[in-house]
């Protein structure tokens, strides 16, 4: 062997421990305390006080980090494991003659063992497409089940197998399927407290519908997780690059759900006429979707107005509860562009929480100091969440309405904290 020889088989050799190097460097520097924005009252700090994650040190996970959000987005997705949730299906008709399915999670008696009657619901809205089946759902639901609450994931119409029954699906806008769902939750456990969350299209739909009841809002405390917010941003931004594997991908997923169904829209016509097979036939991206579907469903004069008016970002001024939004400064499809910064930082209900990493509902990564990191599993750290869970207590309050609801947040907010290291 000659030397030259010699000297690529030794770069070879290398390689891999450069790679790795790279990889823990570039973690390293990824590593920081989340960026916090929220108005300075008694409230949040006392509220913030009481979840310590969200101030500690987020350490990135090596490897991870690579890709710009893209590595942890699309690991995530693909290898997360599913704790294996039972649920017990109710398909809810709604007054417009459709229906939505409520998976609650099964336990004795219709329950689930072990939690009082008047355990606080806990209602979760997916992210586009998506429904009780998926392994981040499942985890929130297992996470909210060891906080002693009672979860319910409400899957829109036509995801996780949820019927069908008018030519409609469901829009970013779209928030009376939520009105009604909320209405029989509390019909259902009226002594309960009931607190929401939403991941990605979940979190704008949430918000829109909190902005929307505003004082009348029945909900305690909401979350949101990885939400565009300004669609016609996060819009753009999934055009660019890589990005376009994420909208072709839930492209089909949409075109699946309207084709699964296809019969329900056989004299329904689209744009110029055309026939659904015709209309569905030509569509290649979201925005191609909701020119060909959801604007004709919903009312709207085009998608650029579906999107401007859809934008939960300018919702945020409405919001008259305590609201706690998760984004990742990295997310590929809620990018951080989209963030309406100003408008939360106006509103004294809001706190907004941004991690230097995580993708788009990633968040592999928590605070080795305070959790065991098991890379892509389930860590939620909720067994003390309603030990000390009414962080409004540390709040003078001398009215009982003000009281439940500083509980109800200081109860979400550690919920957040523990869905948040679920990822």
């Amino acid at each position: 062997m000659n030397v030259s020889n010699i000297y690529l088989v030794s770069l070879l050799g290398l390689l891999p421990i450069a790679v790795w190097l790279y990889a823990q460097w570039d973690a390293w520097r990824k590593s920081s305390r989340p960026k916090l924005l929220f108005a300075n009252t008694d409230f949040n700090t006392a509220v913030l006080s009481r979840c310590p994650s969200l101030q500690a040190v987020y350490h990135s996970c090596k490897f991870l980090t690579l890709g710009q959000g893209h590595v942890e987005t699309i690991l995530r997705a693909k290898l997360a494991p599913s704790p294996g949730v039972s649920y017990k299906r109710e398909i809810l008709l709604l007054e417009c003659g459709g229906a939505v399915a409520l998976d609650w999670e099964q336990g004795e008696d219709d329950g689930v063992v072990g939690l009082p009657h008047d355990a606080p619901i806990f209602l979760i809205l997916p992210g586009l497409t998506s429904g009780s089946t998926e392994p981040y759902i499942q985890q929130a639901v297992a996470a909210a089940r060891r906080a002693g609450m009672r979860a319910v994931v409400f899957n829109s119409r036509g995801t996780s197998d949820s019927p069908v029954l008018t030519p409609q699906i469901y829009s970013a806008s779209y928030t009376e399927d939520m009105r009604q769902v909320v209405s029989h939750a509390l019909q259902r456990y009226p002594q309960c407290l009931l607190f929401a969350a939403g991941w990605s299209l979940g979190g704008n739909i949430l918000i829109n519908y909190l902005a929307e009841e505003g004082e009348a809002v029945a909900i305690a405390a909401a979350l949101s997780l990885g939400n565009p917010f300004d669609l016609v941003v996060s819009n753009h931004h999934i055009k660019k690059g890589f990005n376009r594997i994420y909208n072709a991908s839930l492209t089909a997923s949409m075109r699946r759900i309207v084709a699964k169904h296809s019969a329900v829209w056989r004299n329904w016509c689209g744009p110029a006429g055309a026939a659904l097979p015709d209309a569905i036939k030509q569509v290649k991206s979201i925005r191609q979707f909701d020119e060909a579907i959801t604007v004709h469903s919903f009312g709207w004069s085009d998608v650029d107005a579906y999107y401007a008016g859809s934008s939960s970002s300018s919702r945020i001024p409405g919001v008259t509860i305590p609201l706690l939004c998760i984004q990742a400064a990295d997310d590929p499809i809620a990018p951080a562009a989209a963030i309406p910064y100003t408008a939360l930082a106006a509103n004294p209900n809001c706190v907004l929480v941004v991690t230097p990493t995580g993708g788009h509902l990633g968040w592999a990564a928590a605070p080795v100091q305070q959790y065991q990191q098991r890379l892509l599993s389930n860590r939620a750290a909720a067994e003390d969440l309603l030990g000390d869970a009414a962080a409004g207590n540390a709040v003078e309050c001398c009215q009982q309405q003000q009281q439940q609801q500083q509980q109800g947040a200081g109860i979400a907010l550690h919920v957040t904290e523990a869905l948040r290291w679920a990822f």
